[in-house]
């Protein structure tokens, strides 16, 4: 079985991607979603990040504002490093046991992981192939701002916490672009499943 890693730039279109594959019955695995999970009350994550920046990054309902949190660590890099030191290292056992569990079913050919930050976080060698999700700077900086409410400024330093869209794209296998319409990115995500699936066979 391979194990892909799908990366990108953040607000490229790499959710929607993953989405198109899971419709054709591969296995996928979120990052983000499995960050979700282990930073819940209940959790050592949770705990960790409550004890770093305090109930005040806490909503009524006592699970974290990811919102405020975002804001508080792309505005302070050693915010940022500790969160990532909380949160990366279960993460990375949780898909690591995702990728097994896949292995161990015959019916599987290859598995596709979201890791927004696969190169970032120098996991990018226990993979076997990379599979990278860009598109255009400007329509990068438009999705981000419309996504999160942010200004040109603040989307373009979230933008720049992150290795270079460029970088990604030299170190890919395959690349698939979203400037395009909904039926352009599908048929791209075609042509590279029957690519993938033909490595993996």
């Amino acid at each position: 079985m391979l194990k892909i890693g799908l990366t990108g730039g953040i607000a490229t279109g790499k959710s929607h991607v993953l989405d198109l594959f899971k419709r054709r019955s591969v296995p996928t695995i979120q990052a983000d979603q499995v960050s979700r999970s282990v930073a819940q009350p209940g959790q050592p994550a949770y705990e960790a990040i409550c004890a770093r920046y305090g109930e005040g990054v806490l909503l009524d309902d006592r699970t974290i504002n990811r919102a405020l949190l975002a804001k508080i660590i792309f505005n302070d890099h050693q915010a940022r490093a500790d969160l990532e030191a909380i949160i990366h290292p279960p993460v990375r056992q949780a898909i690591d046991l995702w990728f097994e569990q896949c292995a161990s079913s015959t019916a599987t050919v290859f598995a596709l992981a979201e890791i927004p930050l696969l190169f970032e976080t120098g996991r990018s060698h226990l993979v076997d192939k990379i599979l990278v999700v860009s598109c255009q700077p400007e329509t990068q900086l438009s999705r981000l701002m419309q996504r999160e409410r942010l200004t040109s400024r603040d989307a373009q330093h979230r933008i720049d916490t992150q290795l270079p869209l460029d970088e990604k794209i030299d170190r890919a296998h395959w690349i698939i672009q979203t400037d395009g319409s909904y039926e352009d990115t599908a048929e791209q995500v075609d042509r590279t499943y029957t690519v993938i699936n033909a490595a993996a066979h």
